[in-house]
């Protein structure tokens, strides 16, 4: 077997043991991913249009990317030490990993809006109604989970 079949399978067998392990969590954050390489293709194309492209803004905004994925990551242990206090203490937690969830929601909202934001700046027309939406959409986001850390 050579080293490139060796790695194949371990990259599947990593996501098939996140894909188990995260059940719920593993769509919303493939979803993130792929919003957030999105946003930060359209902010490339803002910032070339409008004449402000730097290295400088590309890796901030890499930077920032990453810092998102540590929020969830921040909200899965989160959850995971919940979950087994409340083994401990004899109570079901249900398995669920909510404040990962209402994190990654949040968090594609707010890539959403940003990627509308850019569109908007490059002068793509944007119906109304779909912005309203998804800003009313993280609202709620931010309304179930407490809301923003800006608000306090």
């Amino acid at each position: 077997m050579n080293s490139e079949n060796v790695l194949k399978g371990f990259v599947v067998l990593a996501f098939a043991g996140a894909a188990a392990y995260f059940r719920e969590l593993l769509g919303p954050v493939a979803v993130l991913l792929a919003v957030m390489v999105l946003d930060y293709i359209t902010g490339m194309i803002e910032a070339w249009v409008n004449r402000e492209m730097s290295s400088r803004v590309g890796v901030v905004g890499i930077i920032k990317k990453v810092g998102y994925l540590a929020v969830v990551a921040v909200a899965v242990v989160a959850d995971w030490v919940i979950q087994e206090a409340a083994g401990k203490a004899g109570l079901d937690a249900g398995g669920i990993n909510l404040f990962g969830l209402i994190v990654t929601v949040w968090l594609i909202l707010n890539e959403c809006i940003s990627i509308l934001e850019n569109l908007a700046e490059i002068g793509v027309p944007l119906p109304e109604f779909l912005v309203a939406l998804v800003k009313r959409l993280k609202k709620s986001a931010e309304d179930k989970g407490g809301g923003s850390p800006a608000e306090k």
